[in-house]
């Protein structure tokens, strides 16, 4: 489509300004986190080229809370409605052009391309009209319909409504009739008042539209289009040189806003999901006076698998205190350590995101970035052992130096003994905390628990019976934190160990 000489500025409902994103590998804390579990299950609602604005954190605290305001907007029911009839149109305008390029050039492919122009201009027009009614107020939501006002308002744009509408309405206004008898054809042209089908007359065969709606023609088609062209030659020129005319139609923000919408809408769909199966979700605080808490908080990783299992999510409530920086978390084995761990690093990062976080509710402020460090089995590939695969992996990250991040660690130093994993872990919680990091450090090392003055121990919880609870609260770590269930299951107990002897 021609464009209006105020051109429109470079728009994104994901950022204040748009930026230009080089293709970005998937971030290294998405495994660790599980993240590309709850990836999985979005792209079922946005598809898989949505999951690439996951990758990026947007760059500054406004760019999170304009985001933040966006999806409030998008979880308002008149909202969601209205975006996700334009994200269906947008899907059929899709097909279209693939009909288009499918079709046999010329006539053909022009009648496709009207009717997605036909399509482009009712998409526009409907969101436009729904987003007025439903008045959002996000700055990203109301800076868009002023775009689709201007479109819409703007002289290009009508002009392109008034000529496609004119010339689908020719278009769907003609029939044709054959007639098969005593072994000859005789087609007859027809036209309807409004869109109407003609009575066809005894042992006639009615031809919906000559400009079929499959790509491809057959050759009795063909011939009629052909018997078409030489009747009405001014409908074939007025379809050819409105296609063409008007064939770059799309208006640069509106084709961002298709795609980018995506963003918001997969993560709403999948909110809704879990809220109707009874998760709760919420928008976070972000206040940089008060410490990183929250309650409810769950793994929305092990949310997404266990709707189908039945498999029961534990929700666990935690807080920073003033000056604490990391928290290091002891217990058993399956006790939820690791999960918890996890949820962590999720809240962080849907947080950083701008979108609703897996808990009851939540306060959290800004991190410039997310690291984690998982423990790795050993490499066949590099024939390294596995203390030395987490020393190469850690490396990288205490040398950038990354002022401020949240760090997730989970069980460093298991196969090296006890003293000297435990100077490692020292330094290593030292060296985070130094950088004015915050985080969690899962470990099997009681000592490290009370390494630093701006160190909080939490532990892992059993029951009565010794069993795991999945709750995770505040304690001195235990010197045993369930060995004796670990005895037990390898038989190695003294009446155990008398009985076999």
């Amino acid at each position: 489509m021609e464009q209006d000489k105020n051109a429109v500025d470079p728009f994104s409902i994901l950022d204040l300004h748009q930026r230009k994103r080089e293709k970005k590998e998937i971030p290294a804390y998405f495994q660790d986190l599980n993240l590309e579990t709850v990836l999985e299950t979005l792209s079922v609602n946005g598809g898989k080229s949505t999951l690439a604005y996951y990758r990026y954190l947007p760059e500054t605290p406004e760019d999170e809370a304009y985001r933040r305001e966006v999806y409030k907007d998008v979880k308002k029911d008149a909202v969601n409605s209205a975006l996700e009839a334009f994200v269906a149109q947008t899907a059929d305008r899709e097909e279209l052009k693939r009909k288009k390029e499918r079709a046999p050039a010329g006539l053909q492919q022009a009648v496709w391309l009207l009717r997605e122009e036909e399509a482009y201009c009712s998409a526009c027009e409907r969101l436009a009209h729904a987003l007025e009614q439903a008045a959002p107020s996000s700055l990203g939501m109301q800076r868009f319909l002023d775009i689709l006002r201007d479109l819409i308002g703007g002289e290009a744009f009508q002009r392109m409504r008034r000529q496609v509408y004119a010339a689908m309405n020719e278009i769907r206004r003609v029939r044709m009739v054959i007639t098969y008898e005593k072994n000859r054809v005789r087609v007859e042209l027809k036209e309807t008042g409004h869109g109407e089908e003609p009575l066809p007359k005894q042992d006639a065969k009615p031809l919906q539209n000559p400009f079929s709606a499959v790509a491809a023609l057959t050759e009795m088609e063909k011939e009629c289009l052909e018997i078409l062209r030489k009747k009405k030659p001014e409908l074939f020129q007025a379809m050819l040189e409105t296609s063409s005319h008007f064939e770059n139609y799309e208006n640069p923000a509106v084709a961002i806003f298709e795609k980018e919408i995506k963003f918001y809408l997969s993560y709403c769909a999948l909110q809704k999901s879990l809220e109707r199966k009874g998760f709760s979700f919420s928008a976070p605080d972000v206040s940089p006076d008060r410490p990183l808490a929250g309650k409810g908080l769950f793994d929305l990783a092990l949310a997404c698998v266990s709707v189908n299992s039945g498999k029961k999510v534990i929700a666990n409530d935690f807080s920073y205190a003033d000056g604490e920086r990391f928290f290091v978390l002891t217990g058993p084995n399956q006790g939820g350590k690791t999960t918890f761990a996890r949820s962590l690093g999720q809240l962080v990062y849907f947080s950083r995101i701008g979108l609703d976080v897996p808990a009851r509710e939540a306060n959290v402020p800004f991190f410039p970035d997310i690291q984690t460090h998982f423990s790795v089995e050993e490499s066949v590939e590099t024939g390294r052992g596995k203390l030395k695969e987490e020393l190469t992996r850690l490396a990288p990250m205490m040398e950038a130096n990354r002022k401020g991040t949240f760090v997730v660690i989970n069980e460093l130093f298991t196969t090296a003994a006890n003293y000297d994993a435990q100077i490692m872990g020292q330094r290593v919680l030292k060296h985070f905390i130094d950088l004015g990091c915050r985080g969690i450090y899962v470990t099997h090392l009681r000592e490290l628990a009370s390494a630093h003055e701006q160190v909080a121990s939490l532990r892992a919880m059993l029951d009565e019976n010794k069993r795991p609870t999945y709750r995770i609260q505040r304690g001195e770590a235990a010197e045993y934190a369930g060995a004796e269930k670990q005895v037990e299951k390898y038989r190695l107990t003294y009446p155990q160990l008398k009985e076999r002897l």
